[in-house]
């Protein structure tokens, strides 16, 4: 039924996947990630999040939302609190993290954030990646909550006559999960999320799931993606 909404709608959520024991051990390793200066994007390279990934991968509730054969390519921390609140408007997310430029017409966007090469791949490879957010804190309608438009996943990179056809096909759900819960969504999908309208954090690991192999020649930013990850076989 999950992977069903996750075809359907681009997202779906998955409750208690990390206990509370574990999440509050995930929080003190960010703490202590923030003092040795670790970019938000690269956290994959460190232990704890690497089997973290790994876990995830084997969870037997996420494994049929993921792709087969997949690997875990990058963690994201979102932080959200009084002291870092921000608003994100609606957008797809178009741009993975590569090891090296390469030169082909079919790739765009070439950015550098936080030391790391992002490029904007064809829709065919952003239509295999699978984005897992963990929930480290509930997410309430009180603290920025990921808003999506479901279904608009279905039309590809949209532009802005797009991405307005598919608001007015279907209204904005606000997603709501408890502390430990999953959204597993499409980074295809329309999403946003408001600032925080209380004190309550809202800290959230965004791990992106994709094929071992990328077209085109290029590669995976991270070797630890490569190393560590074993195959994920769908059930």
């Amino acid at each position: 039924m999950d992977r069903q909404k996750l075809l359907a709608t681009g997202f779906a959520v998955v409750p208690d996947v990390i206990p509370g024991e574990r999440c509050a051990e995930l929080i003190a390793s960010i703490s202590s990630e923030r003092t040795t200066r670790v970019t938000p994007r690269a956290l994959l390279e460190q232990p704890w999040c690497a089997e973290l990934a790994d876990d995830l991968a084997d969870d037997d509730r996420l494994k049929p939302l993921l792709p087969a054969s997949a690997v875990c390519a990058q963690c994201t921390l979102f932080d959200k609190n009084p002291d870092r609140n921000w608003l994100v408007t609606l957008h797809q997310d178009l741009s993975i993290p590569v090891r090296q430029r390469i030169d082909s017409d079919a790739c765009s966007g070439w950015s550098t954030k936080d030391g790391m090469l992002f490029v904007q791949p064809p829709v065919e490879v952003l239509e295999s990646l699978v984005a897992i957010r963990v929930h480290l804190d509930a997410s309430t309608s009180e603290n920025g909550p990921l808003r999506i438009v479901p279904g608009s996943h279905r039309h590809g990179r949209l532009d802005d006559a797009g991405e307005a056809r598919a608001r007015a096909a279907a209204a904005e759900a606000e997603v709501l999960v408890g502390r430990g819960g999953v959204i597993a969504m499409s980074p295809l999908v329309l999403h946003a999320s408001s600032k925080s309208r209380g004190p309550a954090p809202r800290r959230v690991l965004h791990f992106v799931f994709g094929p071992r192999k990328l077209p085109f020649g290029l590669e995976w930013f991270s070797p630890r993606s490569i190393q560590r990850m074993t195959s994920v076989k769908r059930s």
